[in-house]
């Protein structure tokens, strides 16, 4: 979304889907403190707190390292971007320290979803409300983007900056309000990721928000439906890239596949290429 409006990559995204990894486990930590027992209330409160406060997170991004430089040259906004990435690993580590935070398994149990003989297909309750949450999500998005008042607006502004100011859209806002919405979105990969693994630190950021480029490069930068396809490849590449060959090689092959893209269809599977008027 950020990427189709102002054309540019934020790279700071990992680091905000990390915080909100961070704040559910506080928020988390706090409502076990209060005696809120009951888990699946608990998650969901949990789960809105961490999406308005990380929301807040990608304002400040946005405010802080993208508006100010908006009409300078393109490189400036991407090494603000670094810088901001940088920040704010160095934030999270001064406030919470270096050490991994551990969450015990909230959610447990598994459906067997195929069988044949000693061999099965065997789904965890978690990866199947990862996988519900995710189609929910994008099904709530690609109708936000398409069918509301303020997705008409960003795709306004992705056409034309200018024209789309002209015509009387609040461009500012417009900007502001996505990169919200991302990082809403990244509150909630950034739970989701905590209750599946249990386990977070101030670094796993970097590696997420590496591997969300390759993502949204595989299917398409600027491409909703083809961010969600590029990461189901990713995954599924490094899964059966970790079952026949060593898994210690599985980030090498996700980042091959993204130089291949790059170098055969620089446009991704569902990108359209930019085509300038002159």
């Amino acid at each position: 979304m950020v990427y189709g409006i102002i054309g540019m990559i934020n790279f700071a995204h990992g680091e905000i889907f990390m915080i909100g990894a961070f704040i559910a486990l506080i928020f988390y930590l706090l409502s076990e403190t209060m005696g809120l027992t009951y888990v699946p209330f608990a998650l969901i409160l949990v789960l809105l707190l961490s999406m308005i406060f990380t929301g807040a997170y990608g304002w400040a991004v946005e405010r802080l390292a993208y508006r100010p430089l908006r009409g300078s040259f393109r490189l400036a906004p991407l090494i603000s971007a670094i810088g901001m990435s940088i920040a704010l690993q160095n934030y999270v580590q001064l406030t919470q320290g270096a050490r991994s935070k551990t969450l015990q398994p909230l959610i447990e149990g598994e459906f067997t979803f195929w069988q044949i003989g000693n061999s099965s297909v065997v789904l965890s309750f978690m990866q199947i409300i990862i996988v519900g949450t995710t189609v929910l999500l994008m099904t709530v998005f690609s109708v936000l983007i398409a069918k509301t008042s303020l997705g008409r607006a960003q795709r306004a502004c992705e056409q034309d900056l200018v024209m789309a100011a002209l015509v009387g859209i609040d461009v500012n806002k417009t900007i502001s309000l996505t990169f919200v919405l991302g990082a809403m979105l990244a509150a909630v990969a950034g739970m989701m990721v905590l209750l599946n693994y249990g386990v977070i630190d101030f670094y796993i950021g970097f590696l997420a928000g590496i591997k969300a480029f390759t993502a949204a490069v595989l299917g398409g930068i600027g491409s909703l439906p083809g961010a969600m396809l590029g990461g189901l490849l990713i995954g599924l590449i490094e899964t059966f890239w970790s079952a026949y060959f060593t898994i210690e090689y599985k980030d090498v092959a996700a980042f091959s596949i993204l130089i291949v893209v790059l170098i055969f269809r620089p446009s991704g599977l569902l990108g359209k290429p930019e085509i300038e008027k002159v």
